[in-house]
């Protein structure tokens, strides 16, 4: 009987937590007004497109997938969803809000703002993110 109780208690605590933990997992992400009103200062033609895709590879593929799915080889490492790039809801974000989440980041998904320190490298892979659809 005692060990009937101490699965069920169990149990009831893995259920809970789990639930908490995806209730928080994908929180929406606020950005700050003066992101949300920033403009992409690189122009988005090949050269910028090629540099953004040359860092996504190298800092972002591993987790994001690809092709932006969300579905890299250390996705499934995470305690949060990456991403899908390829979604209308990424797509409709404005330029300033990718560019805050990869600079500052948060939980999972590491700041770029030292390991990209040229603010135009990060408009360049978001130009390249632009891309995944």
């Amino acid at each position: 009987m005692k060990k009937n109780v101490m699965i069920l208690l169990t149990s009831a605590f893995a259920f809970v937590l789990m639930a908490f933990v995806s209730k928080t997992a994908n929180d929406p992400w606020p950005v700050p007004d003066k992101y949300l009103k920033m403009t992409n200062p690189v122009k988005p033609d090949a050269a910028s497109i090629a540099t953004g895709k040359e860092l996504y590879v190298q800092h972002c593929q591993s987790c994001h997938g690809k092709k932006g799915k969300g579905d890299g080889s250390k996705a499934a490492q995470l305690d949060t969803e990456c991403g899908d790039f390829t979604t209308a809801a990424f797509q409709k974000q404005p330029d300033g809000a990718l560019f805050y989440k990869t600079f500052e980041g948060r939980k999972d998904m590491p700041s770029y703002k030292k390991k990209i320190p040229d603010a135009n490298d990060i408009w360049a892979v978001i130009n390249y993110m632009r891309t995944l659809k």
